[in-house]
């Protein structure tokens, strides 16, 4: 995980007139200074400023007005700030607050979780129905992964940029169901303005993609690393042909043996053109028939599958290679940026956690870190942001 913040400074001369009366109803514009009374504080180097009381001219009442850093809490921004990004980088609400009781500044265990949540449901732009705003996105990139909630296992997806890394949502789902994997993906897809859809080999995000009418880009090293597996443990069993199912198709042990390496290469070499040998390969299987009920499938059948497979996976599988974004975006084919999205702002913080208590407390943290990881290279997140 790799986060950087900028916690929120305390000026105890610089205030901010006001501009509209705070009380609900009045909508007043003209405020009367009537006095400046001490606010006792906890914070790093302040234990006290001044806050200024103004009367709103047109309701009478008073208010009162802090200086940057302060509010009408007992605690500083900064220090609230300190105790967000003491949690987010690994520190459970416990030791949070006994770090920052021997630092002087006593938070209370409730209240750290308290603070990390009010800041977590004011991330910006993380969530299905209001993304970040203004961002077009031509590559969307999206994976789900699970952290356990009360002892059960909790869906998270997270769409991003495939091509920046940028976040653009953190949603908790009902499931990984096509259905479920639609509905989330949809909106998001429509507002940043989506014209590839990349994933891993899910078929729930196959269907996802055509329902959207996106192309779809299915991530090289998944089906690399599984088409490997697969074809090692074919390749012993086509070797023997012990059930007899390749000979039956007029198909030696050699010639299968010799496809099963052939297809190998292809998926590492992944070119669009390589389509039609793949194809004549699988035409040497088709009469292979499927297994019976409580029959096993011949190893005949298992490569013809095999080969169905990656035929009808081929243009999903070499996309990248030819496409372009609206601005002349490029892909590397794979699904990486989601799956660094999901290591570095779900599961990095999780690993030292026994599980999440509130499913909205595994939404919120996952956002909040995101949020912070989005701002990595533009000098770090601004907690103030989130935290008056």
């Amino acid at each position: 995980m790799r986060l950087l913040f900028r916690l929120p400074p305390v000026k105890p001369d610089a205030f901010q007139a006001p501009q509209i009366c705070p009380y609900p109803g009045c909508k007043g514009r003209h405020f009367q200074q009537v006095q400046e009374v001490p606010k006792p504080l906890r914070d790093t180097q302040y234990q006290e400023v001044t806050a200024q009381r103004y009367r709103c001219l047109r309701c009478g009442r008073t208010f009162r007005v802090y200086p940057t850093g302060v509010s009408r809490d007992h605690f500083s921004q900064r220090v609230k700030g300190l105790a967000v990004a003491l949690y987010l980088l690994g520190l459970s609400y416990g030791a949070v607050s006994l770090l920052l009781e021997a630092l002087g500044l006593f938070m209370s265990k409730t209240l750290v979780y308290y603070t990390v949540q009010r800041a977590a449901r004011k991330v910006p732009g993380l969530r299905r129905e209001k993304v970040v705003e203004g961002v077009q996105v031509s590559a969307l990139g999206s994976d789900v992964t699970s952290v356990k909630v009360k002892g059960k296992w909790y869906p998270i997806g997270v769409a991003v940029d495939a091509v920046s890394g940028l976040v653009v949502c953190v949603e908790g789902l009902e499931g990984e169901d096509a259905r479920t994997l639609k509905e989330w993906l949809q909106p998001v897809a429509e507002a940043v303005g989506a014209e590839l859809l990349v994933t891993d080999d899910a078929d729930a995000f196959k269907q996802v993609a055509d329902d959207l009418g996106l192309p779809h880009q299915v991530c090289k090293s998944h089906v690399r690393r599984n088409t490997e597996q697969l074809v090692e443990e074919l390749r012993s069993l086509a070797k023997e042909d012990s059930d007899g199912s390749l000979s039956a198709l007029g198909v030696s042990a050699e010639q299968a043996v010799a496809d099963l390496d052939r297809l190998k290469e292809l998926v590492r070499e992944r070119q669009p053109e390589q389509g039609q040998a793949l194809k004549t390969m699988l035409e040497r299987y088709l009469g292979a028939s499927p297994p019976r009920e409580g029959e096993k499938a011949s190893v005949a059948y298992r490569i013809r599958l095999l080969l169905l497979d990656r035929w009808n996976l081929w243009g999903r599988l070499t996309r990248y290679r030819g496409w372009k974004g609206r601005n002349g975006e490029q892909i590397d084919g794979t699904n990486n940026a989601a799956e660094r999205a999901i290591g570095w702002w779900v599961k990095e913080r999780y690993r030292s956690m026994r599980g999440y208590k509130r499913e909205e407390s595994a939404v919120n943290v996952s956002r909040l870190l995101a949020w912070c990881g989005n701002h990595l290279h533009q000098g770090g997140a601004p907690l103030a942001l989130l935290l008056a």
